[in-house]
């Protein structure tokens, strides 16, 4: 009987996250081509990301950058949309833009011992406009979560990791138990 609970248990460890990840997907893409009101499976993920790919080449000409500029600066001066916009734009330039931020995975101790540390990523150095001149901004990603917590550390508190910024980040968010396989 032990035999069944084990290959059970085993197959779910299979299973689970093949399901899991082939759902998301899927309700990706239903939800855009629902979104764009189309019914061919696919279609609007298609069309979604042929989108981004063209404005992401007109960017690059002076004519549409003048545009987009233009819009830059309205939605600067609307007040809601103002923290809105610069928030989105600043979280999705931090994984893929010219200015990522999240490139430093540092161990921060979190007591004076150092018995105690939390894994996370420097995003900014200078903390002057914060009046606090030796300290530095630490984001911690939550397990399992697209959300994190941004702490003020003393700059003494922080030590670098010798490891990629992508696996420091798959083994925060995963909690532990994905990315980097020490031997």
């Amino acid at each position: 009987m032990n035999f069944l609970i084990r290959y059970f248990l085993r197959g779910l460890v299979i299973v689970i996250p093949i399901v899991a990840t082939a759902y998301i997907l899927y309700a990706a893409f239903a939800g855009i081509d629902r979104l764009l009101g189309l019914k061919i499976p696919g279609l609007g993920f298609l069309i979604t990301v042929v989108f981004v790919v063209l404005v992401g080449f007109l960017g690059s000409n002076i004519v549409i950058r003048k545009i987009l500029q233009l819009t830059e600066r309205i939605f600067a001066r609307a007040p809601f949309v103002r923290i809105l916009y610069s928030s989105i734009k600043d979280l999705i330039e931090a994984f893929v833009g010219d200015r990522k931020r999240f490139n430093t995975p540092v161990l921060v101790s979190l007591d004076d011992s150092g018995d105690v540390a939390a894994a996370g990523f420097i995003t900014r150095e200078d903390l002057h406009s914060f009046g606090l001149t030796d300290h530095v901004a630490v984001y911690f990603p939550q397990s399992y979560n697209f959300a994190g917590n941004l702490v003020f550390v003393a700059r003494r508190k922080v030590r670098p990791l010798q490891i990629e910024s992508s696996q420091a980040l798959a083994f925060i968010v995963s909690g532990g138990v994905s990315g980097r396989k020490d031997d």
